[in-house]
């Protein structure tokens, strides 16, 4: 908000002192503004100004003023009624790189008397859930989450579990490279569609803890961690379905953990169907010079065989220090495709086609392995939000929390489950 100055306040003023519901004409207006601001039909949009509103903002200012705002914010993606004082309606207005409120004033004859950008800040009151914190003891430790319940849930609700990605990754999406908070998001958005979700800090991350020493970890302790919370949540009286959502790694994570008889349907966001060596070695590749990419290979090598390697470059130690070698080959030893066919209930496949994590082909070879329903959401990435295919646009969106999903990824979360048997 502090690049732009945009439109001007309300010119005219009656504000009655309670809070209405949104006129007609207002839900009109809202909607014409969003169509004719994302065609760049800015004429359009100064044609419908008031005789007043365009003499104090001409139409060669107003036109500067939005280029900037585009340039700045992006699309509009989604404009929600936030309240009503006549003669001033104000809107959430999601745009692609931001969220704030967009205030507009209308005179009886349906033309904007007024147009504002204000900051949005989400309140208690607004927010659709409310966030619990849950623990849930394992054989090793104690697994820590958030419980978030839709806020006005009448009767029992689906509740999905969401089982984080490859890495240090904690409840909110948030770890290494990645400040995105698409868990968070995820949340919020399922929330307001009548849907509860538990998101889960991963062994060894923020709040959960385990007693066992790195080297002893295994890849089999993430599926049995979902196992217990999917334990705990069969004996709450509020669900009335088990989903378990699993991101990236978890997406093979979630395929495993859903062989239990207690749910009722698996979800694959962005999953891998590669091998970890494979998953690894493009990773590395990707990110190191080759003569330390040689030696990765190496350390797979003496892996295959089931030996650790001591012998690890410190730049390699995020990827494969020794006390992580064992649970790589325990991870390697698990086969995306052989596990979705174990799958005995209804799948979901969600894929973007701008990861530049995980190709599209790999939600192929998921739904080639087993015949289930599969959605390509144009234009998202591996954080779930909008973006090119060009690497450094599409990177910033890592460390954004302020961006929202691609409205696709909720509306296909939210049709699939709410049509579960």
């Amino acid at each position: 908000m502090n690049k732009v100055s945009f439109f001007v306040i309300t010119l005219l003023f009656a504000t009655r002192l309670f809070a209405q519901a949104e006129p007609p004409k207002y839900t009109e207006a809202a909607s014409t503004f969003k169509k004719f601001y994302n065609n760049n039909s800015i004429d359009s949009i100064f044609s419908r100004f008031s005789p007043e509103l365009k003499t104090a903002l001409p139409e060669d200012k107003f036109t500067v003023s939005t280029s900037q705002l585009k340039d700045q914010f992006g699309t509009l993606l989604k404009t929600e009624f936030y309240k009503y004082q006549a003669p001033l309606a104000t809107y959430k207005a999601t745009f692609l790189h931001s969220v704030v409120l967009l205030n507009i004033a209308l005179n009886n004859a349906g033309q904007f008397t007024g147009l504002q950008l204000s900051p949005y800040t989400e309140s208690e009151q607004d927010k659709p859930i409310v966030e619990t914190d849950m623990s849930v003891k394992t054989l090793s430790g104690t697994i820590s989450g958030t419980l978030a319940m839709p806020k006005n849930a009448t009767g029992k609700v689906p509740v999905v579990i969401i089982v984080a990605a490859q890495g240090a990754v904690d409840r909110d999406g948030n770890g290494g490279n990645i400040g995105a908070n698409d868990y968070k998001l995820l949340a919020n958005e399922l929330g307001k569609n009548g849907i509860a979700t538990l998101r889960y800090d991963k062994r060894r991350v923020g709040k959960s803890t385990t007693s066992a020493k790195e080297a002893d970890m295994r890849f089999d302790d993430y599926f049995d961690d979902v196992y217990s919370l999917t334990e705990s949540l069969s004996a709450d009286k509020r669900f009335s379905k088990i989903i378990i959502m699993g991101h990236g790694q978890g997406s093979l994570v979630g395929m495993i953990a859903s062989s239990d008889d207690r749910v009722n349907a698996f979800i694959s966001l962005e999953g891998n169907t590669d091998p970890a060596d494979k998953i690894l070695t493009e990773q590395v590749n990707k990110n190191y010079p080759d003569h330390i990419a040689q030696g990765f290979k190496a350390i797979l090598d003496s892996v295959r065989r089931g030996k650790t390697n001591t012998h690890v470059d410190p730049a390699l130690y995020p990827v494969a220090r020794p006390a992580i070698q064992m649970y790589i080959l325990t991870w390697w030893r698990f086969d995306a495709q052989a596990e979705i066919k174990k799958v005995k209930k209804p799948i979901l496949i969600v894929q973007g086609n701008t990861d530049l994590e995980v190709p599209v082909a790999n939600a192929d070879r998921l739904k080639k392995a087993k015949t289930t329903t599969i959605a390509i959401i144009p234009n998202m990435n591996y954080v779930l939000k909008e973006a090119p295919l060009d690497k450094e646009k599409n990177m910033a969106t890592y460390m954004n929390p302020d961006l929202p999903l691609k409205p696709e990824l909720v509306t296909t979360l939210v049709d699939f489950i709410t049509k579960l048997p």
